[in-house]
């Protein structure tokens, strides 16, 4: 049988809010935080302990899980927690913080006797939500049982990327995952935007290399979303995208490496937020293509499918 844990998750967005419900299905106890404390009271209902601040949410716990938007957030919230930290628990630390935050949130944790795992994941809201994300992790492998137990509850894999956390063997490589994600996004929206301007339309496309090399069901799925104005409930949100494509840049300039298609996806993604979508699907880098707001006279508007 599984050894439970008594686990704290910070952040209940989009992410954190599905792997903690996952977290308490596979029977560990589970106390949330998060800083709209209005995102983190229906996991009550899930049997969670909702706790007023990040100093209470972590008292007592065996595992804490920082599911927040960067490296800076991430180390914020902990300051605030750390009157109600327990040396020798374990922190795995799941959001995408870049490799320059690193450093200070592994010294912050050696200070609190912690032990360190950095631990982004790779998947969206409905594989949150469905226990199917892949852990990326490092970590020392003398302490991985702390942590096993939970990133079992909340993905399909783990996959190893290194010992010590303050290497960013773990986000290194979502960072390159992540770099594929946002080109293949922006680049449906591109080739869905070019086919209603030229007057061609985009179910031609996707007929077009239907079962083929150049199919893939990720293009099906940002497609439909797009085609059929489903930006909302986001999956993955834009404002969240276009922060990975900033530390995905930054990371190619500081190893001397020039990253032409990331930097495009930067900026397109800096648009969409731009345009105020931010909190709409990543999808949304389609409305990038066109001026304004996106809408746009004689092409496709708002709310009107393909």
């Amino acid at each position: 049988m599984t050894e439970k844990r008594t686990v704290a998750v910070l952040g209940t967005g989009i992410m954190g809010a599905a792997m903690a419900r996952n977290i308490a299905r596979a029977g560990h106890a589970l106390r949330v935080w998060n800083r709209s404390r209005e995102k983190a009271e229906p996991l009550a209902a899930d049997g969670a302990h909702v706790a007023g601040t990040p100093a209470e949410v972590v008292e007592g716990a065996d595992v804490v899980l920082t599911v927040l938007y960067d490296g800076a957030a991430a180390l914020e919230v902990m300051r605030q927690a750390a009157p109600g930290l327990r040396a020798g628990a374990a922190w795995a630390q799941a959001t995408t913080a870049g490799l320059e935050a690193l450093p200070e949130l592994a010294e912050f944790a050696g200070k609190h006797g912690l032990v360190f795992f950095d631990a982004p994941v790779l998947g969206t809201r409905q594989p949150a939500e469905e226990g199917k994300l892949t852990v990326i992790a490092a970590g020392p492998v003398a302490e991985r049982d702390r942590v096993t137990p939970v990133f079992d509850a909340v993905g399909v894999r783990t996959v190893w990327a290194g010992e010590d956390g303050a290497q960013g063997g773990a986000t290194r490589l979502k960072l390159v995952a992540n770099s594929w994600v946002l080109a293949v996004t922006g680049a449906a929206g591109e080739a869905l935007a070019l086919a209603e301007a030229l007057g061609a339309a985009p179910e031609a496309f996707l007929d077009l290399v239907a079962d083929g090399p150049l199919d893939m069901p990720y293009l099906r799925l940002k497609a439909g979303m797009i085609m059929e104005d489903r930006l909302t409930p986001a999956s993955f949100a834009a404002e969240t995208a276009a922060k990975d494509a900033r530390l995905i840049v930054e990371a190619g300039e500081r190893h001397g490496v020039r990253l032409d298609v990331a930097a495009a996806s930067a900026e397109r993604f800096r648009r969409v937020v731009e345009q105020g979508r931010g909190r709409q699907d990543m999808a949304a880098a389609y409305w990038a293509s066109f001026e304004g707001d996106g809408r746009v006279s004689g092409q496709r508007h708002e709310g009107q499918a393909s």
